[in-house]
């Protein structure tokens, strides 16, 4: 990394040499007559360490050093001057210079001043880095999930969560669309204020209105003080509206209002109320839809949809399970006081096979029912609920009461051969039995012609 330093001094041979040594130990220089022209040049934010004079005519050094520390202070300033006023140097130093140095200058002494407070700088950004890694590392622990859909959701937040931007979450009940909501608030510059939250389809309209805005005393019957409403409360930080597409229309046009003219007023008040707040709505319906319909307004939907963050369903990310399921296993089973090492091959299978239609939310409440349930350190088909257990066709065979014996081997067959896609060696394999035995039960049951080719892959086994 090759660093850009500023010199700025009124005085020519000082600025141009000052210049052409710094040079020499490898930085690049640029340069500025007096304080007002440094200020300008040090605005393009491109500077990585400022050296100035103290008095110069307009913008003096104090005036410069006190825009550098306030707008970067993390930039380090070097203070020269030339009256050799130690009094003036340690006020520029209490004021946040680096350094100070008095005309003339020593410039090997620079040299090892800006080599020192260089280092520092990069230590300071890395440490720096390394904190907002953590820090997003920490936010993205509650969100589990290392699959192709989820890395985009993770890229997604991080992106747009510095900004001021508004963003809707849309994805199916129960994919984690409030877990989203707390990592764009953790990881913005309003981390440090509040995260307010509203769950629009558990109130009333009444009580929403309410809710949002507040209201004054006697606006309705049972409003017996002032309250302040969520958009007060949230004041620079974040507003979280859960099932926006929930809202009625009388209150879509109040949320237009506060999105577009950041005002207010509380319920049966006069008074307008400014606030600051970020947006985040969330909605498991489709927004687009129910504009079609008449039911939610297209000038809400799209300042509400400046970032859209789309959660994937669990059944288009499977290879999540696993972590999801380690996580859970390991919450449930300190709360519950239980050693359990994992979960078995056969309620592995039927919890891949089941297509997951309350997501996540759902696959917590199943693990944490078979912590409860099972009565050794593994999880069985047995201790999953019902629904689960059950799976669907997909990793199941069903076989009908009443079926013979002869019958229930030819659906077992067929239904296994149908799984490896016609290859008879995994067939067999999976079913226990050579490759010979399953072509004569094939030729049993007559079932030659249903599954194409024979998908062989030369290796032979002896007949059980």
């Amino acid at each position: 990394m090759k660093f850009r330093l500023l010199v700025v001094d009124d005085e020519k041979n000082i600025r141009e040499g000052l210049a052409v040594s710094l040079e020499m130990d490898g930085y690049e220089v640029v340069t500025a007559v007096d304080g007002d022209v440094g200020l300008k040049r040090f605005g393009k934010g491109d500077i990585d360490l400022v050296i100035t004079d103290l008095r110069m005519p307009g913008l003096s050094g104090e005036e410069l050093l006190r825009h550098v520390t306030t707008e970067n202070p993390g930039i380090p300033v070097i203070v020269l001057t030339g009256h050799g006023t130690v009094e003036n140097a340690v006020e520029a130093m209490r004021r946040g210079a680096w350094d100070f140095l008095t005309k003339p200058v020593n410039l090997d002494h620079l040299s090892q001043l800006v080599k020192r407070a260089l280092q520092n700088r990069e230590l300071a950004l890395k440490h720096r880095e390394l904190e907002e890694e953590l820090a997003q590392k920490k936010q993205f622990e509650t969100i589990i999930g290392t699959s192709a859909p989820m890395r985009r959701v993770f890229d997604t937040i991080s992106r747009a969560a510095p900004t001021k931007a508004s963003i809707l979450i849309t994805g199916e009940s129960g994919v984690g669309k409030e877990l989203v909501a707390d990592a764009i608030h953790g990881l913005s510059p309003r981390k440090g204020k509040p995260l307010i939250k509203v769950h629009c389809a558990a109130l009333a309209e009444s009580i929403l209105e309410s809710e949002l805005f507040g209201h004054e005393k006697g606006s309705f019957t049972g409003a017996v003080s002032r309250r302040r409403g969520r958009f007060e409360l949230a004041n620079e930080g974040t507003l979280f509206l859960d099932e926006i597409g929930e809202i009625d229309q009388n209150i879509q046009i109040k949320l237009l209002r506060v999105l577009q003219e950041k005002k207010f007023e509380r319920l049966g008040g006069e008074e307008t109320i400014e606030t600051d707040v970020r947006l985040v709505a969330a909605t498991n319906k489709d927004l687009k839809a129910e504009i079609e319909k008449g039911n939610f307004r297209e000038d809400l939907y799209f300042r509400l949809n400046v970032v859209n963050i789309h959660v994937p369903p669990l059944r288009e990310r499977k290879d999540d399970i696993p972590l999801l399921i380690a996580a859970f296993l390991k919450e449930f089973a300190r709360e519950n006081n239980k050693t359990i090492e994992g979960v078995n091959e056969k309620a592995r299978a039927a919890i891949y096979a089941y297509d997951w239609p309350g997501n996540v939310r759902e696959l917590r409440n199943c693990v944490e029912s078979a912590v409860v349930m099972t009565p050794g350190p593994l999880i069985g088909p047995e201790d999953l609920p019902p629904t689960i257990r059950r799976g669907n066709d997909e990793g199941w065979i069903r076989i009908p009461l009443g079926s013979t014996l002869e019958e229930a081997e030819k659906i077992i067959i067929r239904d296994t051969l149908s799984a490896q896609r016609g290859n008879k060696s995994r067939a067999a394999d999976v079913l226990g039995i050579g490759r010979k035995t399953l072509h004569r039960k094939l030729a049993d049951h007559a079932d030659h012609a249903d599954y194409g080719a024979d998908g062989d892959d030369g290796y032979e086994e002896e007949e059980l």
